[in-house]
């Protein structure tokens, strides 16, 4: 985890009212925290699940970066969330989505992404998506466990949503 320097604590206020010029910060406990990303191969991973999503699954919201409310002193930014149903109301997402999907860039930690899936499952978020734009890969994690879409699709149920890597991934 990358926290901004100084190590000032910021209220959960100062946080909601502060805006990043270069993309957005995730909020953990009081420490602004830095995302990766910013890279072709991860935007355009960001990119191609949205549109899948909206072009197939048009009865979700689906968004790129928003904040999700996980805790009270915490909020994520995944790289992808899919609510089942319309828009949130607000400025931030604060009732668990359907999904989330995490794309992974060079710089992510394990202990970090971990720590990151487990906010979203205490939540009540179904399933995280974990891709790795480089490999290809992809993990489903759920209350159930982990596990690796070896034939290269992603899957959930109730609701039922199915996304080949192919169709989402840089070319």
């Amino acid at each position: 985890m990358h926290v901004m320097e100084p190590a000032t604590l910021l209220s959960v206020q100062e946080y909601l009212g502060t805006s990043f010029q270069d993309g957005d910060r995730e909020y953990v406990d009081g420490r602004v925290v830095e995302r990766h990303g910013g890279e072709i191969d991860h935007a355009e991973c960001q990119t191609g699940f949205v549109t899948f999503f909206r072009a197939r699954y048009p009865q979700f919201w689906s968004a790129v970066a928003v904040r999700v409310q996980v805790s009270p002193t915490r909020f994520r930014v995944p790289d992808v969330c899919l609510v089942a149903g319309p828009r949130p109301a607000g400025r931030i997402v604060t009732e668990p989505p359907f999904l989330v999907v995490e794309v992974l860039s060079p710089d992510d930690r394990a202990s970090d992404l971990q720590e990151k899936v487990d906010d979203y499952l205490r939540l009540g978020i179904r399933c995280v998506w974990v891709v790795n734009p480089k490999g290809p890969r992809a993990f489903v994690h759920t209350l159930d466990g982990s596990r690796e879409a070896r034939d290269g699709v992603l899957r959930t149920v109730d609701p039922v949503v199915t996304v080949p890597l192919a169709d989402v991934l840089p070319h």
